[in-house]
């Protein structure tokens, strides 16, 4: 399973002042910031706690095994599914890493509030002013204070589709929302069935694959200044323009005629686990699938029928249009690295990881991708990976955090996925977003 679907399932914190918040100057400099978390003088080892565990934790001590030898620095990272509860614990407690690796930016300014983390030294904001976009740079940014530095990500909203049946069906990609409607309707009369394969099961969390479909549409309708609004509640959750969304995805989502291919009806969306829309992708009973980046993994799985993944393969990915053709906007997902300590070696681990140099080496590694404007796309593992990170990289791309993960916990992982849920049983648009807008936190 993807690193970035692992973190997926973790339950978000406090909304952080979204994206576009402009940087400000940080006073420290690369060893003399203080705090609760001080760790004194170096010593030769760096602790990072994280919740990237197995097989990817394996990859993430590969990626910065040889810079270790060649700076004297061990490296000692620990992964763990508790992570969220933890991190907090050990911070008030006084046995916090000396780096975190965190999935969530409410997470990160909640304990830079704080006091628990350090601003970033003058070398790791050098690197984030060079090598990050103003969206990345401010969701590690909080009071106008830098306090972490970006690391991995993920692109969302990905279409996977097979090139082969769309040049059989005489058909093309599609630029705006409408002419992916009316793919969909045309490919429905090609095949006579279904095209669309949609899953939400994901045990206690069912329901994400579902906001993922929202956040898409709010980006892409109403627009990055909504979106901000929408996650920070500046507007209530039920506002006319979230209500417009869920009826945008509901065209496809909510039509018996589209949904749900190779597994059943529109209720069959819920109990279909997000991962088995990658066999019926394969054998080709669905001809559309909504998922992420991470999504190839599963398609090449030789367990889903192996598939190939290319624009030339079995299958291939576009992503969701918005409303006008040309007006690249996408969400996604990622982690950022925040400083308990602030020794030498903390100070030059930290500014190693927000460095093209280790993007470039982790991301060989593949499975991964990252926004570091440094990386040469042609170190990703997989066309798909390397197609994100051109999107990621391109000036004119308007990216937004996963909205569910800087939403308060009770929503992001809570109402809103149980929303998607009886939204997809039949409740109203109306009721589904007046329920999620009653669990908002009073402030």
């Amino acid at each position: 399973m993807s690193f970035i679907v692992q973190r997926r399932f973790t339950a978000p914190f406090a909304v952080l002042a979204v994206a576009g918040l402009a940087l400000a100057g940080c006073s420290s400099d690369t060893g003399s910031n203080a705090g609760p978390g001080d760790a004194g003088e170096a010593d030769g080892v760096v602790t990072i706690y994280g919740t990237i565990q197995d097989t990817e934790a394996d990859l993430l001590n590969e990626s910065w095994a040889a810079w270790e030898e060649e700076n004297g620095i061990d490296i000692q990272y620990e992964g763990s599914k508790q992570f969220e509860d933890q991190i907090t614990v050990r911070a008030q407690g006084g046995t916090a890493p000396d780096l975190a690796i965190f999935p969530q930016p409410g997470l990160l300014a909640d304990l830079s509030s704080r006091d628990y983390i350090q601003p970033t030294p003058d070398s790791v904001k050098a690197n984030v002013d060079e090598y990050w976009g103003a969206d990345w740079a401010g969701y590690a940014t909080s009071n106008d204070t830098l306090y972490g530095a970006p690391l991995m990500a993920s692109v969302k909203g990905f279409v996977w589709y097979s090139p082969a049946k769309f040049a059989e069906w005489g058909v093309e990609v599609p630029t705006t929302y409408q002419e992916l409607l009316d793919l969909t309707k045309t490919i429905q009369g090609k095949i006579g069935s279904a095209p669309w394969c949609v899953g939400f099961g994901s045990d206690a969390a069912t329901g994400w694959p579902g906001t993922d479909w929202v956040e898409d549409l709010v980006l892409r309708e109403a627009g990055p200044d909504v979106y901000d609004q929408w996650v920070a509640h500046e507007i209530p959750f039920n506002d006319p323009a979230i209500a417009s969304a869920f009826d945008s995805v509901g065209e496809i989502l909510l039509n018996p005629d589209y949904v749900n291919a190779g597994f059943g009806d529109v209720k069959s969306i819920n109990t279909t686990p997000f991962g088995d829309p990658a066999r019926a992708l394969g054998d080709g009973s669905c001809a559309l699938h909504h998922q992420a980046s991470f999504y190839d993994g599963f398609i090449q799985d030789p367990a889903n029928g192996n598939a190939t993944v290319g624009p030339d393969a079995d299958i291939w990915a576009f992503i969701t249009p918005g409303t006008e053709a040309g007006a690249p906007a996408v969400t996604g997902g990622g982690e950022l690295v925040g400083a308990f300590s602030n020794d030498a070696d903390t100070v030059k681990v930290q500014e190693y990881l927000s460095s093209p140099e280790w993007a470039n080496s982790r991301v060989a590694l593949g499975g991964v991708i990252s926004a570091n404007k440094g990386l040469d796309p042609a170190s990703a593992s997989s066309p798909i990976l390397q197609s994100a990170i051109k999107i990621l990289q391109d000036p004119k791309t308007t990216f937004r955090f996963d909205g569910s993960d800087l939403m308060p916990g009770v929503v992001g992982a809570g109402s809103f996925w149980t929303g998607m849920v009886d939204w997809v049983n039949g409740k109203s648009t109306e009721e589904v977003l007046s329920t999620i807008e009653a669990s908002w936190p009073s402030e």
